[in-house]
């Protein structure tokens, strides 16, 4: 029966992923998976430990521990915690599925605090915004998608300008606003500042200056940048979200 039941729940799974991406959008229908993911998983583990995987976990939380132990006896540290700025709060979450390039997964949604349209970052840089949340996960545009556009200022010269992603390089081109700026390779540049915080905080490091490009004529000052955050190798991130504390 419980075998049966676990049949049911992935075949339900494939028909819901072949409508979504042939036939129609199924966002409230995601947010309700998101809301039964976990049931579902508990349902899986019971199964399993059913079947004879009871052994097999045990297994991989003695050879979990071993590792553990020898990371700590090498001096091995964990990844530092983003700074979120005040007056907001970060909700931690980790990446749980990458899709194309152009978004994650998070394993935190509106249960935690997480909603639509705020910034996402990590201890090295900027990483995106909030593009969908359900209770339990929600999922992220990251800033090399083509489609996206952050405010830019230049760290040292305050330069103003706006950074987008460039199709498939894993790179962003920035185009400040006075074509005699001041630009070289190595600036640093950080978020603008969205109003009222929405969808990016201001004074987080979007990444520096790879390569400086030379249009005669051009309107604007422009350069490609190489993202502070490896978004190719995400883990833990902070969702910056208001604090109603403050």
């Amino acid at each position: 029966m419980k075998r049966a039941l676990v049949l049911l729940v992935l075949l339900s799974g494939i028909v819901l992923v072949v409508v979504d991406r042939t036939l129609m959008p199924l966002e409230p229908l995601r947010a309700a998976g998101s809301t039964v993911y976990g049931t579902v998983q508990s349902a899986i583990g019971t199964v399993t430990r059913s079947v004879g995987g009871e052994g097999r976990l045990r297994a991989l939380e003695q050879e979990n521990a071993r590792l553990r132990a020898e990371m700590l006896a090498g001096g091995v540290k964990s990844r530092p915690a983003a700074t979120v700025p005040a007056p907001y709060r970060g909700v931690s979450a980790h990446v749980v599925g990458f899709g194309q390039g152009r978004n994650v997964t998070i394993d935190a949604g509106s249960a935690a605090g997480v909603v639509r349209d705020v910034t996402v970052l990590n201890a090295d840089g900027l990483v995106g915004k909030i593009s969908w949340a359900g209770p339990a996960t929600a999922s992220v545009s990251l800033i090399t998608d083509p489609g996206s556009s952050v405010g830019a200022r230049m760290a040292d010269s305050g330069e103003l300008g706006v950074v987008a992603g460039v199709p498939g390089e894993g790179l962003l081109r920035l185009s400040l606003f006075d074509p005699n700026a001041p630009l070289e390779v190595g600036d640093q540049v950080m978020t603008l500042g969205s109003a009222g915080g929405r969808p990016y905080v201001a004074g987080v490091p979007i990444g520096t200056v790879a390569q400086i490009e030379r249009v005669p004529g051009a309107a604007t000052r422009t350069a490609l940048v190489r993202p502070a955050a490896r978004l190719s190798a995400l883990d833990l991130v902070a969702v910056v979200v208001p604090d109603p504390g403050r």
